[in-house]
């Protein structure tokens, strides 16, 4: 292995452990670590790789870890992304992360001066939405056969395939990731200027291809990345929504109409805390997850004599979540093709600027993730 690319995985959780068993497949040399040395541990010897016990906190650790690899993908929570970025930065490692804070994103993106310098590559938005779904409204957009782009529509859920509960949903990620894109602004494009609207609105019932599932879609927060940024004054329409089972979405409306989306301390029978904080812990307790899962992604896009549309319909495969596979494995396979010099890329960027739509989509059929046209 002394000649193999070196990669770091930082966090233990279900999109990490997926992101070292795939880097582990392309013959890198990979250690994973956590501030948890248990779950580090667990999953190192399951997969027969190295770990490491790392709290993200500890930048003397960080750096020393980082010191030694070629690549870090980050799986811990988005609030360190752009701190985490600059240590790969002065450690000359490539680093890749799944993003979805709009403003850690454009933070990190502020980089690109100084990761050019370095000669390394810093991408964050690699996951599922923002991600994936991204690349694959890029490649439809250069498909197109004139600049002028009339709409462009991505719609993207993680679903339990057997729905439980008032919420019909199962914790699949931090609860923090989950909230964050139910609170924050949402960038869209309008009349071809980029504008924000509201979370938890602009809801649209539908069903979802020849699947029988019955689905509401509404805006959420992070999902269109840098696209707005990029493509304003030559798409008239841009939005992303996320898919849900009908009525979870008014049920968290009413969660933050009631206050609990606050992050300020407030205090309650003489106790100082943040509602948040509150929520997200519930959430944490309550809400089940684990069972088998579904990942959604449709995207569409029209101009003048152009319509076209993808979707993805991916499952959990008996290792994986089909949210830990859509998730983690974008993120490998844009890592691979960066060492491997089939992307060509230094600087900071999103994934949708980077990777290349039909290649990465190749990339991802080798693991059984298709986007079919509709």
């Amino acid at each position: 292995m002394s000649n193999a690319t070196r990669s770091l995985v930082l966090g233990s959780g279900i999109v990490g452990r997926a992101a070292a068993w795939d880097l582990d497949r392309r013959n890198h040399d990979v250690t994973i670590a956590d501030a948890d040395a248990t779950a580090a541990q667990r999953v190192g010897e399951e997969l027969g790789i190295r770990w490491q016990q790392i709290n993200v906190t500890n930048a003397a650790a960080v750096d020393l870890a980082m010191s030694s690899a070629d690549t870090v993908i980050s799986a811990v929570p988005y609030l360190f992304g752009e701190t985490l970025a600059t240590n790969a930065i002065r450690n000359g490692c490539h680093y890749f992360d799944f993003g979805g804070n709009p403003t850690i994103v454009k933070q990190q993106l502020r980089l690109d001066g100084d990761a050019r310098t370095a000669g390394v590559a810093i991408v964050p938005d690699c996951g599922l939405a923002p991600g994936l779904a991204n690349v694959m409204a890029a490649g439809l957009i250069r498909k197109a056969p004139t600049d002028r782009i009339e709409s462009v529509q991505i719609r993207v859920g993680v679903l339990p395939q057997e729905p439980k509960g008032t919420l019909r949903y199962q914790l699949a990620f931090y609860a923090g990731g989950l909230v964050n894109e139910y609170a924050e602004p949402c960038e869209i494009i309008h009349d071809g200027e980029v504008a924000t609207v509201d979370p938890l609105t602009r809801f649209e019932e539908l069903d979802w291809a020849d699947t029988g599932l019955h689905l509401e879609a509404f805006s959420t927060a992070g999902g269109t990345s840098t696209m707005c940024q990029d493509y304003a004054g030559r798409i008239d329409e841009l939005e992303y929504k996320t898919l849900r089972y009908p009525g979870h979405g008014e049920i968290f409306a009413a969660m933050r109409d009631l206050g609990l989306f606050e992050e300020n301390p407030q205090t309650f029978a003489g106790v100082e805390i943040a509602p948040r904080t509150v929520l997200l812990d519930l959430l944490t307790e309550h809400l089940p997850s684990g069972a088998p899962d579904v990942t959604l992604v449709g995207v569409s896009v029209t101009a003048e004599g152009y319509a076209a549309e993808v979707h993805i319909e991916d499952v959990d495969d008996g290792r994986f979540s089909s949210l830990a596979r859509t998730t983690a494995f974008p993120a490998t396979a844009l890592c691979d093709l960066v060492v491997r010099g089939s992307v060509d890329f230094r600087g900071a960027a999103a994934m949708h600027a980077v990777a290349p739509p039909d290649l990465l989509l190749d990339e991802l059929n080798q693991v059984g993730i298709e986007a079919q046209p509709r």
